[in-house]
């Protein structure tokens, strides 16, 4: 019967010995089968992925966009004109182009014979005439001085998407100009293609170094420190086997890898840190190492495989985007989560059993047992007297931690989405070289053409010169176009396309305007009275689309994950005001995130420091990984914490008590873990990829933030003024729910006369 009063009768309830603590004893008294299974699949997958595994790309299409249309209207009419363009940047600094013009047509003939290039334009006018004043798609633009150009390559495939041995028939072509003294640069997708391996070693070194000298700090024992991080690398290379052997068969991006990384890693450590904190505590109560283990991974262990699905659960919603590309970013971090889970639940109850009571042999400090409430007339601990003080002034506290959080999120009511150019890139990348010598000759709006598609095919052949006329007088004097070149046929007639140039950047917000205005205003009046249909395609219109398309969803996403993670934790723990908070203070936590990353990266605060030039808008999809992820991984925490205040509620159905217990004694372990999570996605700050690091400091923040400003102010102080409301739920909803537990049974410890 639904009610807000818990059993205070003393009595005990019998506990069975569930599937998880028998799991937890058997991989405990078996430890060496269940390791050698371990080390055995390791170096499987391992071998698997080597031989079978595939390679990441972000080559992926927008099915039913008119970018996407549109590219396939060319493809159709003008297979030449509809391919995939990439640019190879020509620049003397001492002489004319024009002297060098032998090499230039040996290279553009030697691209030329390239495979999947589909055609190469020579930027040299012919001899004896003078060159274009505005870039021209079709001849290729050299600069007024004559001392830059750039020859226009297009391929039949996403030339990023090549294997990076490609790059050595494009050195062996334009070798001739590098010899001449030219400096070349390869811009576009070219450009991406020959940018250095990307690797995560530092960051995985630099995050792990600190989580050792976070757990040696808080255990004080070495083993107890090394455990987590060794389970967690294992079950992190696991998964990541598995995703290359899943990229085989679909493409996923290239920031899969990493992104699983992080996740992989940081879960796996904070998993394996709540086992082993109640399997150590279990110790101290006198139990035998079997047994502690077995209880552990019943208690704790059960709120670790909550938390996973909450965490999968969360990156499934990226599949309610409708885009392909989103929802695999969120299927690889997954996978790395059901490999932390799992590891949680066999791996580290065996490496206990096999540890067994020497756990805190090795000891740097002397080790610290998960606190407990200290026995009667002993001095409280610090945590004992902090969480008395909330339990006091709870609106203090409320009122502190909603003003940080708004104060945090401040920056996040200017936040511009948008697509991270190659001029944010480091300059020891070529794309990079490639986009300021595009800049600086020829305007920025040079590296981001929008290719302008008329398709005439059912305009009578009477009416096209008069439709051409008509086209051409409207996008003359379009706003914030640079110059959009003279409309021009295609061979059958049936086409015709133009390319505008915007006045800024293609990460800039005057570029989105252009598209969004070129597609829906000037080419629908340019065609009007006619049976035309009009497109803009290219890479900075697709750009534009997606971005449409994941600002339209994000909203449905963040209500799909919401929504979910209210039902699991309402399951759960059986309270609708609980329920309710949560989800409150998750999405108050991102957004306070968010703002961080505002901050940081759209306003350059402190960009510069981070390795990024100038000022960047947020990538279009990070705002949407973020809350998915973050969402996701907040739940463990909540999970951690609301467990031990129902567990305490239950057995004293004292409210305000049970959330001061609660909060002494995970309050260290929240922290630990964490510290850790922070250093893990922190030290991917220093990647050379912008969104990487976006997602690094992003995530850093939002743990930072839950872990401390929502766990440790405001969720205390929210449930203490709820009191024995917040375990209120309607008959109706208790009866249709399913009944799950955020820990399940443990044998009893043995009596230690401290609690």
């Amino acid at each position: 019967m639904p009610s807000s009063q818990a059993p205070t009768d003393g009595k005990a309830t019998p506990r069975r010995r569930g599937a998880l603590r028998r799991t937890g004893e058997w991989c405990a008294r078996h430890f060496v089968t269940v390791l050698v299974l371990w080390v055995a699949a390791l170096a499987g997958l391992q071998v698997l992925q080597h031989a079978y595994g595939g390679d990441y790309s972000d080559d992926f299409s927008l099915p039913g966009t008119q970018s996407q249309e549109g590219l396939d209207v060319l493809k159709a009419h003008a297979p030449q004109a509809g391919g995939y363009n990439a640019q190879v940047v020509l620049h003397d600094a001492d002489k004319p182009l024009t002297s060098l013009s032998d090499q230039v047509a040996t290279a553009v003939a030697d691209l030329q014979k390239l495979p999947d290039v589909l055609s190469a334009q020579n930027p040299l006018p012919p001899s004896g005439s003078t060159p274009p004043p505005p870039p021209d798609p079709n001849t290729g633009p050299l600069s007024t001085d004559g001392k830059t150009a750039y020859i226009t390559i297009r391929f039949s495939s996403q030339p990023s998407t090549f294997d990076p041995s490609y790059l050595d028939g494009v050195d062996r072509a334009v070798q001739p100009l590098r010899s001449a003294g030219a400096t070349v640069e390869y811009g576009g997708s070219l450009g991406e293609l020959a940018r250095p391996e990307p690797s995560d070693r530092t960051s995985e070194a630099i995050g792990f170094g600190v989580a050792i000298v976070v757990l040696l700090i808080g255990f004080g024992s070495l083993l107890a420190a090394v455990l987590p991080l060794v389970t967690a690398l294992v079950c992190a290379l696991c998964g990541l086997a598995l995703l290359g052997l899943f990229a085989a068969a679909a493409t996923f991006a290239t920031v899969s890898p990493t992104l699983a990384t992080m996740i992989g890693i940081g879960v796996g450590i904070d998993y394996a840190l709540f086992l082993v904190t109640r399997h150590r505590q279990n110790l101290v109560d006198g139990q035998d190492p079997v047994t502690a283990a077995g209880n552990a991974a019943a208690t704790s262990g059960h709120a670790v495989l909550l938390s996973g699905c909450t965490v999968i659960i969360a990156l499934s919603g990226l599949w309610v985007s409708g885009i392909g590309f989103i929802g695999k970013l969120g299927l690889a971090a997954a996978v790395t989560v059901v490999t932390a889970v799992l590891g949680a639940l066999t791996l580290v109850p065996a490496v206990l059993g096999l540890i067994g009571r020497r756990i805190d042999r090795v000891r740097v400090r002397r080790p610290v047992a998960e606190t407990v409430p200290a026995p009667e007339g002993a001095k409280p601990g610090g945590w004992h007297r902090y969480a008395r003080r909330v339990e006091r002034r709870p609106w203090w506290f409320l009122a502190g931690g909603v003003v940080v959080l708004a104060v945090l999120s401040f920056p996040l009511l200017f936040i511009q989405l948008g697509h991270i150019g190659d001029g944010a890139d480091p300059k020891s990348f070529t794309d990079r070289r490639a986009y300021d010598l595009m800049s600086s000759a020829f305007g920025p709006g040079s590296n981001g053409p929008l290719t302008l598609v008329i398709d005439q095919t059912k305009v009578s052949s009477s009416d096209r010169s008069a439709l051409a006329d008509q086209a051409q007088k409207a996008l003359t004097g379009v706003q914030d176009a640079e110059v959009i070149t003279p409309l021009t046929a295609t061979s059958d007639g049936d086409v015709l396309t133009a390319t505008a140039y915007s006045v800024a950047a293609p990460q800039d917000g005057r570029t989105t305007s252009l598209t969004n205005r070129l597609t829906d205003d000037v080419l629908p009046r340019a065609v009007s009275g006619y049976d035309a249909s009009t497109y803009v395609t290219g890479t900075t219109a697709a750009q534009v689309d997606f971005l449409d398309i994941v600002s339209s969803r994000l909203p449905l996403i963040i209500a799909v994950v919401v929504g979910l993670a209210f039902l699991v934790i309402l399951a759960v723990f059986r309270g609708l005001l609980v329920a309710v908070k949560a989800a409150v203070l998750n999405v108050l936590s991102i957004a306070a995130s968010y703002g961080v990353v505002v901050a940081v990266f759209q306003w350059g605060w402190g960009g510069p420091a981070l390795g990024v030039s100038g000022d960047v808008p947020i990538e279009s999809y990070v705002p949407m990984m973020m809350f998915a992820i973050v969402f996701g991984l907040s739940m463990d925490y909540e999970i951690f914490l609301l467990s031990r205040i129902h567990e305490a509620w239950v057995r004293t159905g004292d409210p305000r008590a049970s959330v001061a217990h609660a909060l002494e004694i995970t309050a260290r372990v929240i922290t630990c873990a964490a510290l850790i999570m922070v250093s893990v996605f922190a030290a991917f700050v220093i990647s050379d990829n912008i969104v990487v690091k976006m997602l690094g400091l992003g995530l850093a923040a939002s743990v930072l933030i839950d872990a401390t400003v929502v766990r440790l102010l405001l969720v205390p102080a929210v449930m203490t003024l709820l009191g024995r409301a917040a375990w209120w739920i309607p008959g109706p909803l208790d009866r249709i729910l399913p009944h799950l537990s955020a820990e399940g049974g443990a044998e009893p410890p043995a009596p230690t006369g401290r609690e």
